[in-house]
């Protein structure tokens, strides 16, 4: 009540700050605070529940999984709907309230990706005319990183940006509140260059495996003359992709320096490919 109250037209942060760490610290405090919160949201009162979206906002930061697993669900997510659909609230809500409504559904579209209902829900909103068009999300409107976050992710494992970022957001600074909004943008964007690289590895070592492995088969089955010529045009073509491979594995090798258990494994990679293809030379070529 107190972080939500409508008679202070400025945001009691201290309060705020309370009911977060009253979230994270009572077991059921994931799943009881959304209810509380939508009551709020679809308060008649315009500045109890632009209070209570704030509130929301700042648990998407500080709350964790369980909370945002919460607010995945159809059951709050309609909370929200009621307030901009004409059925329910929406004749009666203000403008400024139903605009805040959007482009939190829309932010959680962006930052939630892997959860379906989010996605649906705001697609809906679309479809029924609601939302006409996308939003553009103000600079000092914080978007949480995504999550769950991967192991070794640059969140945990950058404690100077980490660091930087929680005083960021602790401040009441518009200006802080924009360049910890920046930070957490070139943070994910380094996520997403870290995970596609660890994605290209994978792919590649394990087309590698599986080329080898195949090429294996063929040579010995060539060695004995039991090789069909559909067979044998199998096994020219991979060979002719197992040498487009090893570019692309010097190239990963260049990129993984800093990672010894990486390199190692590109370079076993590297090993048996180098083998494949000689195999290949001597047995079919000559």
């Amino acid at each position: 009540d107190k972080a939500t109250d409508p008679s202070i037209p400025e945001e009691n942060w201290e309060c705020i700050q309370r009911f977060c760490d009253q979230v994270n610290a009572d077991t059921e405090g994931p799943s009881l605070a959304p209810r509380l919160l939508a009551h709020k949201i679809q308060s008649p009162q315009e500045m109890e529940a632009l209070h209570a979206l704030t509130v929301l906002e700042t648990c998407v930061n500080n709350c964790g999984e369980r909370f945002h697993h919460e607010i995945a669900k159809f059951r709050f997510l309609n909370e929200l709907i009621k307030v901009l659909s004409p059925k329910y609230y929406g004749t009666w809500s203000s403008e400024k309230v139903k605009s805040r409504v959007t482009e939190v559904i829309f932010s959680w579209t962006v930052w939630f990706p892997q959860e379906v209902k989010i996605q649906d829900a705001y697609q809906m909103l679309k479809k029924q005319g609601i939302v006409k068009q996308d939003p553009k999300v103000p600079e000092d409107k914080i978007l949480p990183p995504p999550s769950p976050r991967p192991q070794n992710s640059i969140f945990d494992t950058d404690e100077e940006k980490s660091k930087l970022l929680a005083r960021l957001l602790k401040s009441n600074h518009s200006e802080d509140l924009q360049a910890a909004n920046r930070l957490i943008k070139s943070m994910i964007k380094e996520e997403q260059e870290k995970s596609a690289k660890l994605s290209r590895r994978v792919n590649t070592i394990t087309e590698v495996s599986e080329n080898v492995k195949r090429m294996d088969e063929l040579l010995e089955n060539y060695r004995r003359q039991e090789l069909s010529k559909s067979d044998h045009e199998t096994l020219q073509t991979l060979f002719q992709r197992c040498e487009k491979l090893r570019p692309l594995l010097f190239r990963l090798a260049s990129e993984t320096v800093d990672d010894d258990e990486a390199l190692a494994e590109i370079l076993q990679a590297n090993d048996k490919l180098t083998q494949a293809l000689g195999q290949y030379r001597q047995v079919v070529a000559s």
